[in-house]
């Protein structure tokens, strides 16, 4: 059932709620069985929804059938009692209660009044009612009726009618909220008289003053005692007895029985009435005419004990049966009754119809009606004579299907009626039908007249003759004759209309029509004659149109040929269209009129028209002709305006930019020409010639007036020069310095000398001097008003550039050209490190020498040619130009003052900066050996120890180990990298060679693993699982794997893909569900690698608690739970590897302490 509006599930307020509508759902195969306010019980089968109304706001109680529980549910503010089964229990000897079927979500939500459920006769069982609630244990089905009945019923039924009998006398004489619901036969079986929509006034007044905790109560105590009743009272149903027909006739009969009858005890006493039979049973009698196995019909559902069948058939053999009804509970059954219906007159048959007819007789048939059980013998058909007063007498009595009545009038009508005859009477007359006769031969019709007339057809009509009745069947004969063909009339059309259109028809051509009726009894004369003319059809297309002598810029002349079909009719006037362009959008009339030829004017030069041309007649318009296309020549475009100056001048440039002509001759302007005369000359040149509407002129002088002019040009040629335009020109920039001069004044020192060039109107204010080492690479060392700098801080032996610029308030000038200076050459620099060799084993003693090396200082243009190592107190020691040295015959373990200067051929360069250097110690005196202890095994000596060296990017080995394990650990590693490593032996007596180089890889590393998924319930049948996502591992994308595992089965691949959330469904309310999930690498030139699964989430199944909502949170309460668990678990682990460290560490500690030290 679905609840709507939301409303509470109990009230205690002493204010009553508002009405509230109540939508009880059918399931197929179920009925719900309603009282309506006539008393007349309602039976609705399902699938429907049945509208109920509350009168108190609360939600009626709802039958639950044992083995299931209700469950209220709330969704999108719509409440819903759903019938969930329970858990399975073994119950033994009990009958199966019938399977309900939860509702279904997509059904209506609200039927607004039940009016609009139509009224059904079908009575089957339904699980739901909105009277007090009735516990049973199960309802028989159809076709396993409890007819045996033996002694323990009949207790049973005893012990039922006393309870009931002690419930209805009183509780004690408490409050009315404490007091239990009326019995669910009373309140069932006996409904009140004011019972709207299935539930009574008075069941609604008991359950508003009733308290939640009673009825549960109540429920509680009386569960199991109403099993026992429901199967007493369906037992007491199902002795219903076969029923009885009687007043059989040919279309009703009366069917009475009798009510169920109570079993008898043992003594064969009967009890008393009121304690053994509810108040009221209903019955459903339903009725079959196809044998006592076919279909029945349900036709009476009643408390009386009897009911009158109408509208049967006669002589049909039928079948009846009954089945009792209480407190919504059907009783099997009963035995069904057969009676057959007497037979009866015929039915009445359909009025005759005319099979045929002339002006005197008329042929009528007739189709056999029902018999209704006995043989038709006679057929009576009655008429009217044709007088119309609606008196009938006899004209046929006999078996034949059909009659010919002769000896009529033409064109009359009669009336006429049938009726069938049979053994047990005769049927009631059919309706009255009317039937004419024919008439004469019709008179000529007047003659035909033209409706509407065509090039090729004719549409003519004409009129009824005036002499024939309307009841006559006229038909008309069209006849057409062409004038000069020789044939005659020729008939055009024969039918009944009054009209006609005459086709394929010659144009401008006279016809002549005429027109006779007909009917049964023959033809009429022709009508007079009627001529008709076709209307002429629009001539052909003229003749293209040509061109007549020279087409000038602003006229031409055309002329064309007239059609060579005028359609029948002469062509009154041509009409010339001419359009402007080639597109042919719009055209202009020129010209209408009879001639042939016309002079078009007021063209424009260079300009492309469209002409053509179309004639008229009485026949209409006809085709346009071709088009001609003509173009009028083009002349020379005329004046521009003068240039004029765009931006400021410039010192040598100018630029001007000017507008097209207004009048471009009837030709696009191609050229323009730009004429320029100077200030001392009045001869003109031409400065550009170019299709551009601007220009940029350029060799001219600094500060001086020129005039300008300019004359445009198409196909056609130039046009006319314009108007002059004077400009003068600004003051330029300064000319190009000459190259510098540049003096070495010594090694680090240049001055660089330069000339003042042409000013160009404007005074130099400023020289700008740029020096680099390369001609590309120079920059700004100088700027200033001199005319020479001097550059210091030079290399000696170095190659420099120079150049050289002037500026004025007009611009800069361009740089001179660029000048090589070499500076000369100097003694060598100072050396700037100095180094002591390590070499290992060193070729001399680190005790008495020193070996040095240096890096070699520049020798500033003169190649070194040798070095000069100063001591300090010693002599200082002279070598060649080499880069390193071994000063021996030093003191042992002494310290010295070193300094080093580099010689060329110009002199000696610096000393360096002071090193200080140390000689070492001589080494100890070698100790004396003994042999501590031996045995005939071992002597006394240390182990074989290894090297273990990796190989770098730059191919260089590096030191990882030195010691006697046999095994080494390598970290820090990048994944899916080779490594190269070699190894080396050594002892006292010395170091071995080194192996071959060996080559290792490292893999990919798998992705890390996912943290506990979250899992949340959506539905009852479905949940959410999320995770979080995790980072691409270089470059490769990372996918997920979603585990699920029912129960104590093996996990399942639910999803697998690159989201972080799943939505699960089809999962059982009743199961647990464990999720996890795992990260996978995918590699691009390898396989996937799979991460660890994270940890197991749990859903919980869901529980049966009132609110909807539980076992979301059930769920998610457990996975927090879960979760917490895992945490703690982790720390628990965490620690228990701390101290198992710590006492490993303590016992190490004390092993080294007790065998080591001691």
């Amino acid at each position: 059932p679905l609840i709507h509006p939301p409303a509470p599930l109990l009230s205690s307020d002493k204010t009553p709620p508002p009405p509230q509508v109540i939508l009880v759902q059918v399931n197929p195969g179920e009925s719900f069985t309603i009282r309506r306010e006539d008393g007349q019980f309602q039976c609705i089968p399902g699938p429907a929804q049945v509208p109920m109304m509350s009168p108190n706001g609360s939600v009626p109680p709802i039958y639950v059938p044992p083995g299931y529980v209700s469950q209220i549910i709330e969704e999108n503010g719509v409440r819903r009692v759903l019938v969930l089964p329970q858990q399975p229990e073994f119950h033994p000897g009990a009958p199966s209660p019938l399977h309900h079927a939860p509702p279904h979500a997509h059904l209506p939500a609200f039927i607004p009044h039940p009016a609009m459920m139509p009224p059904l006769r079908t009575c089957t069982r339904a699980w739901f009612t909105l009277s007090n609630p009735v516990s049973t244990e199960s309802h028989t089905q159809h076709g396993r009726p409890f007819v045996h009945r033996d002694d323990r019923t009949s207790k049973t039924y005893e012990r039922l009618q006393k309870k009931l009998k002690d419930r209805q006398g009183g509780g004690g004489g408490g409050p009315v909220k404490d007091s239990p619901p009326p019995s669910p036969q009373k309140s069932c079986a006996s409904p009140s008289a004011d019972v709207h929509n299935g539930l009574s006034g008075k069941a609604a007044d008991t359950e508003q003053a009733q308290s939640s905790q009673a009825v549960a109560g109540v429920e509680r105590q009386m569960g199991p005692e109403l099993d026992e009743e429901a199967k007493a009272l369906l037992a007491l149903l199902s002795t219903i007895s076969k029923p009885e027909v009687s007043d059989i006739q040919a279309r009703a009969a009366v069917v009475s029985w009798s009510a169920p009858t109570k079993p008898e005890k043992e003594n064969g006493s009967v009890e008393e009435e009121q304690q053994s039979v509810p108040e009221a049973f209903s019955y459903e009698v339903s009725i079959s005419f196809s044998g006592k196995d076919g279909k029945y019909t349900s036709v009476y559902c009643g408390e009386e004990l009897s009911a009158h069948l109408e509208d049967l058939r006669p002589a049909t053999d039928y079948h009846v049966r009954v089945q009792a009804i209480c407190n919504c509970l059907h009783g099997s059954l009963s035995e069904a009754a057969s009676f057959t219906t007497l037979t009866c007159e015929p039915d009445a048959p359909n009025p005759p119809r005319k099979a045929s007819g002339t002006k005197n007789t008329l042929v009528l048939q007739w189709k056999p009606p029902c018999d209704n059980g006995s043989k038709i013998q006679n057929y009576v058909l009655q008429w009217d004579e044709g007088k119309g007063t609606g008196t009938f007498e006899q004209c046929y009595y006999g078996p034949q299907k059909q009659y010919r009545v002769i000896k009529l009038s033409p064109a009359s009508r009669y009336s006429f009626r049938l009726a069938a005859k049979n053994d047990m009477g005769a049927s009631e007359f059919s309706e009255v039908v009317d039937l004419f006769t024919s008439c004469s031969v019709p008179q000529p019709p007047f003659p035909p007249e033209l409706e509407k007339a065509g090039v090729t057809w004719l549409c003519v009509k004409w009129q009824r003759p005036q002499s024939s009745p309307k009841e006559d069947d006229i038909y008309y004969i069209l006849e057409m004759e062409e004038e000069g063909s020789g044939y005659g009339f020729q008939p055009s059309y024969d039918g009944e209309e009054l009209s006609c259109t005459v086709r394929n028809l010659h144009r401008s051509t006279k016809y002549k029509f005429r027109v006779a009726a007909y009917n049964s009894e023959g033809k009429s004369n022709p009508s007079p004659v009627l001529e008709l003319i076709t209307k002429p059809d629009s001539p052909g297309f003229p003749s293209r149109p040509s061109i007549r002598g020279r087409v000038l810029p602003n006229s031409f002349k055309m002329a064309w040929e007239p059609p060579k079909d005028n359609g029948g009719a002469e062509v009154t006037k041509y009409v010339v269209e001419l359009s402007e362009g080639l597109s042919g959008v719009s055209w202009e009339l020129v010209y209408s009129g009879p001639a042939t030829e016309h002079v078009c004017e007021g063209l424009k030069p260079g300009c492309s028209y469209q002409s053509r041309v179309y004639c008229m007649s009485e026949g209409g318009q006809s085709p346009l002709s071709e088009t001609l296309q003509v173009q009028t020549p083009a002349v020379p475009p005329g004046p521009c305006q003068p240039p004029r100056l765009v931006g400021k001048p410039k010192a040598r440039e100018v630029q001007l930019r000017w507008g097209p002509p207004q009048v471009d001759g009837g030709s696009p302007v191609s050229c323009y020409s730009v004429e320029v005369s100077g200030p001392a000359s009045e001869e003109s040149r031409e400065v550009y010639q170019g299709s551009e509407l601007d220009c940029s002129v350029s060799g001219l002088l600094p500060g001086k007036t020129y005039s300008f002019r300019l004359k445009a040009a198409n196909k056609a040629g130039f046009g006319p020069f314009s108007e002059r335009c004077e400009i003068t020109t600004g003051p330029g920039a300064p000319e190009q310095c000459k190259a510098p001069l540049t003096t070495c004044k010594s090694p680090s020192c240049v001055v660089v000398c330069w000339e003042t060039p042409a000013s160009n109107g404007a005074p130099v204010t400023e020289f700008r001097l740029e020096w680099g080492a390369a001609e590309g690479t120079m920059q700004l060392c100088y700027s200033g008003p001199a005319l020479s700098h001097e550059m210091k801080g030079l290399l000696p032996a170095t190659s420099y550039f120079c150049r050289v610029q002037a500026v004025n308030v007009a611009g800069v000038g361009p740089f001179s050209e660029a000048v090589l200076c070499q500076t000369p050459c100097s003694v060598p620099a100072a050396i700037t490190n100095i180094y002591q060799q390590q070499q290992h084993p060193p070729f001399y003693s680190p005790s008495t020498c020193l070996g040095l090396s240096w890096d070699p200082p520049c020798h500033h243009g003169s190649p070194i040619t040798s070095y000069l190592i100063d001591l300090g107190e010693r002599q200082p020691v002279v070598i060649g130009p080499v880069s390193k040295h071994v000063i021996q015959n030093l003191q042992p373990d002494t310290s010295y003052r070193i300094r080093i200067q580099a010689l060329n051929s110009l002199g000696a360069g610096p000393f360096s900066h002071m090193v200080k250097m140390k000689t070492k110690p001589l080494p100890p005196q070698p100790p004396r050996l003994e042999c501590t202890a031996f045995s005939h095994q071992t002597l006394p000596s240390d182990s074989l120890q290894f090297h273990l060296q990796m190989g770098d990017r730059s191919g260089r080995f590096v030191s990882l180990y030195k010691g006697p394990c046999h095994t080494h650990k390598v970290q820090r590693l990048n994944e899916s990298t080779s490594y190269t490593f070699r190894i080396q032996a050594f002892n006292e007596a010395g170091e071995g060679p080194f192996s071959t180089v060996y080559t290792f890889s490292t893999p990919r590393s798998p992705p890390a693993p996912v943290k506990a998924p979250k899992v949340e319930r959506v539905d009852d049948s479905s949940c959410e699982v999320t995770w979080e996502a995790l980072p691409p591992m270089k470059g490769d994308p990372i996918i997920y794997t979603l585990q699920c595992m029912m129960g104590n089965s093996d996990y399942k691949q639910a999803y697998k893909g690159p989201s972080t959330s799943f939505l699960v469904h089809n999962l059982q309310p009743s199961s647990d569900y464990r999720f996890r999930v795992c990260a996978i690498r995918q590699c691009q030139d390898a396989p996937e690698l799979s991460g660890p699964y994270s940890p197991t989430v749990t859903l919980s199944s869901q529980r049966s608690d009132p609110a909807g909502g539980g076992t979301a949170a059930g769920s998610r309460a457990g996975s927090e739970a879960s979760r917490s668990r895992r945490s703690l678990t982790d720390e628990q682990c965490a620690f228990l590897i701390l101290m198992l460290f710590a006492i490993i560490a303590i016992l190490i500690a004390f092993v080294i302490q007790y065998f080591v030290i001691k």
